[in-house]
């Protein structure tokens, strides 16, 4: 007799057309109560916005300053048609499985259907969950530095430490992860998407405000230092330009679009790298016009200048206070993951959601998450030289290389075919750029280890 898989989604025959779903209790809790399927394709690209575009747009004018300006503009525009290509072949993969009657609702899901259950279980999963509560681990250290740099704005001498700033940022996701739904988020990951362009217009008029005015850096395009270093610090540009346009989470938003789900996933993209095109190169462009390969790792180190700020208090406190509100939102989508593993062992799904019996572990263990992930941000301030690390051998493979690999198995292109040579040129050219992220990386950790301390005030 055969037994019903609680991973998927099956349907029955009559419904597999329209993509309707059967009863929910074939679905684990995880699936059930975190990933439910109700949005709109519009939700979607809120929720794709929110997991890529954030204050990382900060370091373009400071990628592009490793590169020179046909370089990384040419890179930065063949990233985005190799990851819009990407993710749209990932929605394709899980269309078409949800067409079969097998609705895939995560990225362990597909690499266990697709490449075997070992593949879904100790290497996409894991991958995954390390890759997002990195990346919560990130947003919680970039927030507490936002408010340090507001501290400091108006308080020059003051003697709060970093780990006090992470500590305070790190109360609000922990109110917020009690949020029980992706879905749920979608009216915040709105205000994430109108807070992306709010800042993006922030910085690209302080740059050019400060790039016109009497005490304008000088303009100098030339790359820095000696060949050695300036073939390592191409490397490095290329790696920060690819990790940006990162996400991780695809599956799991295409999860949450209300079936039938063909052809939505294209729909939302279409919006996230509507604000992708309009930040991502405004961002790049204008601060690199202004600081030439004087731009630092984030474009408002230039807007100080030796603790003096080149703009008005208010300008930079505003931009500071929209970048801190969308790193919150950050923060939160990339708990879902592992919200979801949590409720897929902990909770009862034959029980109401919001029973005594699911509500009491779902609170004990999303508030544990967001305190250890304060608690190590505040331990290793120094996160995001290992961050960038995690990406060259997380990000990289599970967005630009696992799609391809994915695609060809599933449809079996012809080796004839443009399509299959294009995602195995695609998957090759990723991989490649796997190791030299890595070595970039592990350069960077070993010039900045004399730097590192527990609690260090960065």
């Amino acid at each position: 007799m055969a037994t019903a898989d609680p991973n998927f989604i099956h349907l029955s025959s009559p419904q597999k057309e329209n993509g309707v779903s059967e009863s929910p209790g074939q679905l684990d809790a995880g699936a059930l109560f975190v990933l439910k399927s109700r949005g709109s394709w519009l939700h979607s690209g809120y929720h794709l916005t929110t997991s890529i575009v954030g204050p990382v747009i900060f370091s373009f004018p400071f990628a592009l300053s490793l590169l020179g300006w046909a370089p990384g503009l040419l890179i930065t525009t063949l990233q985005a048609l190799i990851t819009f290509y990407s993710y749209n072949l990932l929605s394709v993969i899980l269309d078409h499985h949800a067409q079969l009657g097998k609705r895939q609702l995560r990225f362990r899901d597909m690499a266990r259907d697709i490449l075997g259950p070992r593949w879904g279980k100790y290497f996409v999963g894991p991958l995954q969950i390390a890759i997002c509560y990195g990346a919560v681990i990130g947003c919680i250290l970039l927030g507490g530095q936002s408010l340090k740099f507001i501290y400091l704005l108006y308080n020059p001498s003051g003697k709060m430490q970093l780990y006090q700033f992470i500590t305070i940022f790190g109360t609000v996701p922990l109110f917020l992860a009690q949020i029980p739904s992706f879905h749920s988020l979608r009216h915040i990951n709105l205000a994430s998407l109108l807070l992306v362009l709010a800042y993006s217009a922030c910085i690209v008029a302080g740059s050019i405000h400060i790039g016109n005015s009497r005490n304008a850096p000088n303009k100098d395009y030339s790359i820095k230092g000696s060949k050695e270093n300036s073939i390592l610090g191409a490397i490095n540009g290329i790696s920060i330009i690819a990790t940006t346009y990162g996400c991780g989470i695809i599956p799991e938003i295409q999860a949450t679009i209300a079936p039938p789900v063909k052809g939505k996933m294209f729909k939302g993209l279409c919006v996230c790298f509507g604000v992708i095109v309009s930040t991502y190169f405004s961002v790049a462009i204008s601060g690199y016009w202004a600081f030439g390969n004087q731009s630092q790792p984030s474009i408002l180190s230039n807007f100080m200048d030796e603790n003096r700020p080149l703009l008005p208090s208010w300008f930079l406190l505003l931009t500071n206070i929209f970048t801190l509100m969308q790193l919150v939102t950050i923060t939160v989508i990339y708990l879902q993951p592992t919200n979801e593993v949590f409720e897929k062992w902990f909770a009862n799904p034959k029980m109401d959601q919001f029973s005594a019996r699911n509500v009491m572990p779902r609170l004990i263990l999303r508030s544990l998450s967001v305190i250890i992930g304060t608690t190590l941000a505040a331990m290793f301030p120094f996160f995001g030289d290992i961050m960038a690390l995690f990406g060259a051998f997380g990000v990289i493979p599970l967005d630009f290389i696992l799609p391809m690999v994915l695609y060809n198995l599933t449809f079996k292109p012809s080796r004839q075919s443009i399509v299959f040579w294009a995602n195995t040129l695609i998957a090759v050219a990723s991989s490649a750029l796997v190791a030299m992220g890595a070595l970039a990386s592990v350069r960077q950790i070993i010039l900045d280890a004399k730097t590192y301390n527990l609690f260090a005030n960065v």
